[in-house]
């Protein structure tokens, strides 16, 4: 087995592509991060995999500062995998702060990495992927309607982006930096806004489009309007809308609130996996 780092991005998503093609809705994530890699959206990226004869075993993904996103090829060598990639990741001195994969392959992975290093590893964020081919139309819908934002709209996307992070624990982005991204959605029309009675009272985005899906984030209703039923519909009627485009849609729930993923499955998404963000270390 050979751990391989790729500088070119295309040579990397040649080895890459066949296998998340076929699995583009459990590693949209990855997937979608790699098409922005392949045009330029991060900076000194870590594009790895480990290979045997021909055969490809693993995929690494990092953008620093986010985690090192792990796949697992070949499930019948996990161990000898996880085992490799460490003592690689130790030899070249690679900085990783923290992983993101599915969650049986992410704990395996985290204690092996303390075993060998002394770093213990603690919970960012427990994960359910979920999937929706159609929407059910028999729910009840909330008051309103949906509609693309515009630039009149970024200064409450911008307020709404950092509760966004300060509700989920996500790291605060600066400001500046939440404005140049706001403006990229904008340009791209990737937010859905919905509206009761003129007010705007929930958003939702879209990112990462595929060759057939597309990933819903971002989904978010300020306090004081929650609990109206709005963030459900919202997600429910573009969802539909993005349907008209995709074959399906994804989507990353807290599972430790059971509340977005009832509304989720009530609206026709279906779990696909686990997946589990953990930190390595303590600093």
């Amino acid at each position: 087995m050979r751990f391989q780092i790729y500088e070119s991005a295309e040579k990397f998503y040649d080895i890459a592509k066949p296998f998340l093609k076929q699995n583009e809705d459990k590693f949209s994530l990855f997937l979608g991060v790699l098409e922005r890699i392949r045009v330029g959206g991060y900076e000194d990226p870590l594009m790895a995999t480990i290979e045997e004869d021909g055969e490809l075993l693993a995929l690494f993904q990092m953008t620093p500062p986010h985690p090192l996103n792990i796949i697992f090829v070949d499930l019948n060598k996990i161990e000898a995998l996880i085992d490799l990639c460490i003592e690689e990741i130790l030899q070249r001195g690679i900085h990783i702060d923290s992983i993101i994969s599915v969650k049986e392959w992410a704990i395996r992975f985290a204690s092996k990495w303390e075993e060998k290093t002394g770093q213990a590893n603690s919970l960012l964020m427990d994960q359910g992927l979920y999937r929706l081919d159609e929407v059910d139309d028999t729910l009840e819908n909330s008051p309103g309607s949906w509609r693309f934002a515009n630039n009149n709209d970024a200064p409450l996307i911008e307020s709404w982006y950092s509760q966004f992070e300060e509700d989920t624990g996500l790291p605060s982005t600066a400001k500046e930096e939440i404005a140049q991204r706001v403006t990229a959605m904008l340009n791209g029309q990737e937010v859905f806004l919905w509206e009761d009675d003129g007010e705007i009272v929930s958003m939702m985005k879209k990112a990462r489009p595929s060759t057939h899906g597309v990933t819903v984030s971002m989904v978010f209703t300020p306090k004081e309007k929650r609990r109206k039923g709005y963030a459900r519909t919202m997600v429910a009627a573009c969802s539909k809308e993005l349907l008209k485009e995709y074959d399906f849609c994804v989507l990353y729930t807290d599972m430790l609130n059971p509340t977005s993923n009832k509304i989720y499955q009530e609206i026709g998404y279906q779990k696909l996996m686990d997946s589990v963000h953990l930190k390595l270390g303590n600093k």
